[in-house]
């Protein structure tokens, strides 16, 4: 879903992924204290300070990132969405295959961090389901946002 945002918007909106920030750059374990968790806040802060629009994306764990996205959106004076992807293990492991991280990431871990309705119930997320085609989860999103000009082709 990053992706198909970065395709339909390409500049002005920051893309904090947690893979990214968390497995990348900090190359820290996710957990309650880990350091990804002020860091992605302070990524977040620092872009929609300067002006940018942003998507924080990646599997954020309710216990362990729930208290600053739900700080960060009330401290947010813009417009501010939150969205779900709600599948079952073995949705999650067919899209996981896809992906090019699955070389260096086993299905075994992602089973070991899979958590069924993992929501944060103060961000009012979005639920998308299996059934939810990954155009029509982007076109839903970009609309909520009011990235979606009339008559513009969406990826």
């Amino acid at each position: 879903m990053a992706r198909s945002i970065r395709q339909a918007r390409p500049r002005g909106v920051a893309i904090i992924g947690h893979d990214v920030l968390r497995r990348e750059i900090l190359h820290v374990r996710d957990r309650p204290g880990a350091l990804s968790v002020p860091y992605i806040d302070m990524s977040a802060r620092f872009a929609l300070d300067h002006g940018l629009d942003v998507v924080i994306e990646g599997i954020l764990h309710a216990e362990i990132y729930g208290e600053m996205l739900t700080q960060l959106r009330a401290d947010h004076l813009g417009l501010t969405r939150a969205y779900y992807y709600e599948l079952e293990l073995g949705e999650t492991l067919r899209r996981h295959r896809t992906k090019p991280l699955a070389v260096e990431v086993t299905e075994e871990q992602v089973t070991s961090w899979y958590v069924a309705g993992d929501r944060i119930d103060d961000l009012g997320e979005v639920i998308f389901d299996a059934g939810h085609s990954e155009h029509a989860a982007l076109r839903k999103v970009l609309a909520d946002v009011g990235w979606s000009a009339p008559g513009r082709r969406v990826p």
